[in-house]
């Protein structure tokens, strides 16, 4: 399986081994609503999967590279590498591009934008900053495997919720990744003024009993905190370490408590 190629801010690198304990070999299809990087759904032995953002940008994406690897290839390969011309491009990817060209553009930005943050103001335009270690264009040899085993998922630009509900059935697995939207605390990987909030825990919270009543099996992962105890509530959950990135220097990176909550028994 080809290793996932986007940088995301709020990764759960780290945290996979933990939520590999929760998969087994039987569920029917993956469920994932919140995808970013997809850091769970590239390693494990998914044969169907459903994954969906509210970020247009990112699932145009990846399914343009399912699609037409070979022409995102070409076009990432005439783009020029270095600080000025990273806002070159980022000025130009805020013109509103369509398309494949639009989807180079993007991930140009996220392979040398700073700590793999997709971040828009309030008028919508990525403002993220150049990070100068940040990578290198990916080869057309890797963009081929990544698109083929894109093609056992299907793309869905749309809200968490609709994602699961219209999707969602007995025997599938929902693993559910928001942004981490806690009460008096700004949380710097947000994609920008209309992203997952605090007043989207309750729906989250019954979105998990409508998961359960399907039959279907959920892992939700979350920072821990008053929320995350609140969503806990009937379920099975456990509290694990983990490293997040801070500020996008080594030094600041710390360990923090997460939550897995689950209807799974392990």
């Amino acid at each position: 399986m080809p290793k996932p190629f986007l940088r995301w801010a709020g990764s759960k690198k780290k945290l996979l081994p933990e939520l590999e304990k929760y998969f087994s070999n039987d569920i029917k299809t993956y469920i994932e609503p919140f995808v970013g990087s997809g850091q769970l759904f590239f390693k494990l032995p998914i044969n169907s999967a459903v994954l969906g953002d509210t970020n247009a940008h990112l699932i145009k994406t990846y399914e343009h590279i399912r699609e037409n690897p070979e022409e995102i290839h070409e076009i990432l390969s005439g783009f020029p590498c270095g600080k000025d011309e990273y806002y070159e491009i980022r000025k130009e990817y805020n013109k509103g591009k369509t398309g494949i060209y639009n989807s180079a553009l993007f991930l140009y930005l996220n392979t040398f934008c700073f700590n793999g943050l997709y971040r828009t103001n309030n008028s919508g335009q990525f403002n993220v900053p150049y990070s100068p270690s940040s990578g290198h264009i990916i080869d057309l040899e890797t963009l081929l495997k990544i698109s083929q085993f894109l093609k056992k998922a299907v793309f869905i630009k749309g809200d968490f919720e609709n994602v699961v509900l219209e999707n969602c059935n007995a025997g599938d697995f929902v693993y559910l990744d928001p942004p981490y939207a806690i009460k008096n605390r700004r949380i710097f990987n947000q994609y920008g003024p209309d992203s997952f909030g605090t007043n989207d825990i309750k729906r989250l919270k019954e979105l998990l009993s409508e998961i359960n009543y399907r039959s279907a099996k959920f892992v939700l992962s979350y920072a821990l905190c008053d929320e995350s105890l609140d969503l806990s509530d009937d379920w099975n959950s456990e509290v694990v370490n983990t490293t997040r990135n801070i500020s996008g220097f080594a030094q600041h990176r710390k360990v923090e408590k997460e939550v897995i909550i689950t209807n799974i028994e392990k």
